[in-house]
């Protein structure tokens, strides 16, 4: 059986997924705080029986942490966060974190994500506003005030540069590692009115669109050439007749 048939499939495979992944970097363009997801890929060695053969793996993915472009709204519930570093919400099974800083409050003065979870303190615990008392300020480290009173922080964490991400509903991730409170806020702070927009390079993921395609094209060509010959080399080897 030839080599290259399955080289070329696993090739297929490999392209495949990423052009499933820079399709969805591209529909989530103008998503506020996306985080792209990148495709990295290592050769699989296998044994033959004349030497190694180097397949292609199908390839892990990763968010990109790169930070995103931030537009002013001056909507006093929009937060962008500067530096690498996230906000907390309510997840399914514990906190999750996120860089969409489009932040509602409820009726009762609950602060919550713009998919409805709850935005989280320091402590993970809910934050509760006054909803008599008008929008709120927000400083660079997170405090919140209404008036002259602090009536809360926002929970600004750091996420351990060796934790895989988990995508997680309300355009957050989950965290394979503890994330950590932000206690220098040195390099990272809240900036109030503003949003931060998707890390998505619109130029750059249109440009793999198109070399994947074209890659894609190339690879299957190479399977259907591969298998015309393998079935050329079995009838040149079959017993005239059979």
């Amino acid at each position: 059986m030839q080599n290259s048939l399955y080289v070329n499939l696993s090739a297929q495979v490999a392209l495949d997924k990423r052009l499933t992944t820079t399709a969805n970097n591209v529909a989530n363009m103008s998503t506020a705080g996306y985080r792209a997801e990148e495709t990295k890929f290592s050769a699989l060695l296998a044994q033959a029986t004349k030497g190694a053969v180097a397949f292609v793996n199908s390839g892990d993915t990763y968010l990109s942490r790169a930070s995103g472009p931030i537009s002013k709204t001056d909507s006093p519930l929009d937060v962008a966060l500067q530096g690498d570093a996230w906000l907390a919400i309510g997840g399914q099974s514990g906190p999750a974190y996120t860089r969409d800083g489009r932040l509602t409050m409820d009726a009762t003065g609950q602060l919550r994500s713009l998919t409805g979870q709850p935005v989280l303190d320091p402590g993970g615990s809910p934050l509760l506003l006054d909803p008599q008392q008008g929008p709120p300020t927000i400083g660079r480290d997170g405090s919140i005030f209404q008036g002259t009173n602090q009536v809360g922080a926002l929970g600004v964490f750091i996420l351990d540069k060796k934790a895989t991400l988990t995508r997680a509903p309300g355009n957050a991730v989950t965290s394979s590692l503890p994330a950590r409170p932000v206690q220098d806020f040195t390099g990272i702070g809240v900036v109030q009115g503003y949003v931060e927009g998707s890390n998505v390079n619109p130029i750059m993921e249109m440009t793999k669109l198109i070399t994947i395609q074209r890659a894609f094209e190339s690879a299957a060509t190479a399977t259907a050439e591969a298998e015309s010959s393998l079935q050329s080399a079995v009838k040149s080897l079959s017993p005239q007749g059979s």
